[in-house]
C-alpha cells in the first residue's frame, strides 16, 4: 500500500509500506483528525520510518494512506 505524508512545509514521506497498525490493503475508505504523536510506517523492505506528527488529518482511500499534517517531520529519537 501507498503511504503519503505532507506537511506544510514539505513532502516527509512517500512509498511503498506494510499495512499494519489495522490499516491494511483494501481497507474502507475513511478520513480521522490528528492530534499530536509518532507514526510508524514499515516500509516492504522492512525498514521503519518514524515520523512526529502535530494537527492535521489521515484519510485512507483507493488502497492510499494520506497524512496532511500541520507539522511532520523526523522524531528526536
Amino acid at each position: 500500500m501507498r503511504v503519503s505524508v505532507v506537511s506544510a512545509e514539505r513532502s516527509v514521506f512517500d512509498g511503498e509500506a506494510d499495512g499494519l497498525v489495522g490499516i491494511l490493503p483494501r481497507h474502507a475508505p475513511f478520513m480521522t483528525l490528528l492530534g499530536q504523536g509518532i507514526v510508524q510506517i514499515r516500509q516492504s523492505g522492512g525498514n521503519l520510518t518514524r515520523l512526529q506528527v502535530m494537527g492535521g488529518f489521515l484519510q485512507v482511500a483507493s488502497n492510499v494512506v494520506r497524512i496532511v499534517a500541520r507539522r511532520a517531520g523526523p522524531t528526536e529519537t
